[in-house]
């Protein structure tokens, strides 16, 4: 009862959840143009996910996994390793303590273990509910984490998770070993991106903008909150903390129709989802893409302070989860939705799906802890 009075108070006063206001980039989040002037090494227009080993690193592209190796000129050597059945949404290289290989997540139903003591093993469900949005995998102490971003939504329909505010996002953990799978946590806000930290399991819920830890207790605890965009895939750094991937911001307008679900639900019912006031990807392709309330050119040019459509950002977070630094490639920038960051050979290999390429920007020249 306290509960509704509190919510249906917040609805009247414009607070707490109901509230459009959205945080600033600021602080460690200062916008830089890092990610717009790194130079791409390979072109992926449907690549997905990026992992590394720290020597290799593999592409999730359409239904192929790519292996690129970092040669000493900078760039990278390109051979095709798998070719699946349907697209690749997820990838994740295991360590020889678990057998090697890598697990690969088919069209975001099914995840594969390929090469390594326990290739040939596959999951297509967990707790008696199949997979429908396996969108990122991370290799643990006991096994593998999975995140399923929705139980209603595919990997490709995340604009229609967020317009229906979703909740079915799910973490499931799997023992390659044994073939068992163990769901940690579910009715998550999307899911999308896991990590396991020490004993706790890190989750990045998008629709909420945050980080949170799954640990002994019932519920989630927040790591890093009130993020100005929505956090993808976490990946370790080599001198401790963290990489996090902000695939696209938030913007008051996207804030505002979120609540108002007469004019979602009208949209969604008669309208493309590229022609949505939702967060894209890529910057606008159409004259009939909305403004995004400020994002108008003036004298033919797009200010890089215009509500951002689409935006690419990684965040740089110390061992705790605090923000330390970000790398950035602002409105009117081309390296946009980035969903994902790896190390490997001294360098740093970042993910635009926006622009359909892998980036390389060298660790020694990235001026953050």
């Amino acid at each position: 009862m306290i509960a509704a009075l509190s919510e249906w108070r917040d609805r009247v006063l414009g607070r707490g959840d109901a509230a459009c206001t959205v945080p600033v980039l600021d602080g460690a989040l200062k916008p830089t143009q890092v990610l717009e002037a790194a130079a791409p090494v390979h072109l992926a227009e449907a690549a997905r996910d990026l992992v590394s080993d720290g020597h290799r690193l593999w592409l999730a592209d359409g239904p192929s996994v790519i292996e690129l190796a970092p040669q000493h000129d900078g760039e990278v050597q390109a051979r095709e390793l798998l070719r699946c059945d349907a697209p690749v949404t997820a990838l994740c290289a295991l360590p020889d303590a678990q057998g090697g290989g890598l697990a690969v997540a088919v069209g975001g139903r099914e995840l594969r273990l390929v090469g390594g003591r326990q290739g040939g093993r596959a999951w297509k469900e967990a707790d008696g509910r199949p997979f429908v949005a396996v969108n990122a995998i991370a290799a643990s102490a006991d096994g593998l984490i999975v995140s399923d971003g929705s139980a209603e939504n595919g990997p490709d329909d995340w604009q229609r998770d967020l317009m229906t505010l979703g909740r079915s996002g799910r973490v499931v953990r799997l023992d390659p070993a044994t073939g068992k799978a163990q769901v940690l946590a579910e009715h998550l806000h999307h899911a999308f991106g896991v990590a396991a930290h020490g004993s706790a399991v890190w989750v990045s819920e998008s629709w909420r903008h945050r980080v949170v830890a799954l640990g002994a207790g019932d519920r989630p605890s927040p790591v890093l909150d009130h993020l100005p965009g929505y956090p993808s895939r976490l990946t370790p750094a080599a001198r401790g903390g963290w990489w996090l991937t902000v695939f696209a911001c938030r913007t008051q307008l996207v804030e505002f129709v979120l609540r108002e679900p007469a004019f979602r639900s009208r949209m969604i019912a008669t309208m493309p989802p590229e022609l949505w006031i939702a967060p894209q990807l890529r910057p606008a392709q159409s004259f009939l893409e909305p403004l995004q309330s400020g994002g108008v050119k003036q004298m033919g040019v797009l200010k890089p302070w215009a509500p951002p459509r689409s935006y690419g950002l990684v965040i740089r977070l110390d061992a705790a989860g605090r923000p330390t630094g970000s790398l950035h490639s602002r409105v009117g920038g081309r390296h946009h939705g980035i969903v994902a960051a790896v190390e490997c050979a001294d360098a740093l290999y970042v993910l635009s799906r926006g622009a359909g390429c892998v980036l390389r920007l060298e660790l020694a020249g990235l001026e953050i802890e």
